[in-house]
């Protein structure tokens, strides 16, 4: 492969000459919204444990094991009824307890078979849904 060096980011190319990963080669911003960012900062640093970085004047910024976690400021928003953000972890059942005990409460979907602690199993994946103080769904999976 050549690399081409740009001011935004690295470009790969194969010997065929074909675009080759993009973007896949360069780290992921996740980002999701709040409309109140005094609350999501106690939410995303004290309940979830992730790194925080900067308050800026459009997001919170936290970091999540390296990958940049933007927590945009917005004045209304409605969310998604679907998981926008989540961790893969490797034991669920531990972590789901972990956050239990700290007061993090887990969704139970009526379509779903989840057990005791809201786990539901689909075959080699094991996942868990919670929400953050704006309703934004997050999940933690176990693979």
């Amino acid at each position: 492969m050549v690399r081409i060096t740009t001011p935004m980011s690295l470009i790969w190319f194969r010997a065929d000459g074909r675009l080759a990963g993009m973007l896949g080669r360069v780290p992921i911003i996740a980002f999701v919204a709040t409309t109140d960012a005094e609350r999501a900062r106690a939410f995303y640093s004290e309940m979830l444990g992730l790194e925080f970085v900067a308050d800026e004047p459009y997001a919170l910024i936290f970091s999540a094991n390296g990958t940049r976690v933007r927590i945009a400021k917005v004045e209304q928003f409605e969310p998604f009824p679907f998981t926008v953000l989540g961790w893969q972890v490797s034991d669920i059942g531990a972590t789901v307890l972990a956050l239990t005990e700290k007061g993090l409460e887990f969704v139970r979907y009526g379509f779903l078979e989840q057990d005791s602690l809201g786990v539901w199993s689909s075959g080699n994946a094991k996942v868990a849904w919670f929400k953050d103080p704006d309703g934004n769904v997050l999940s933690l999976t176990e693979f």
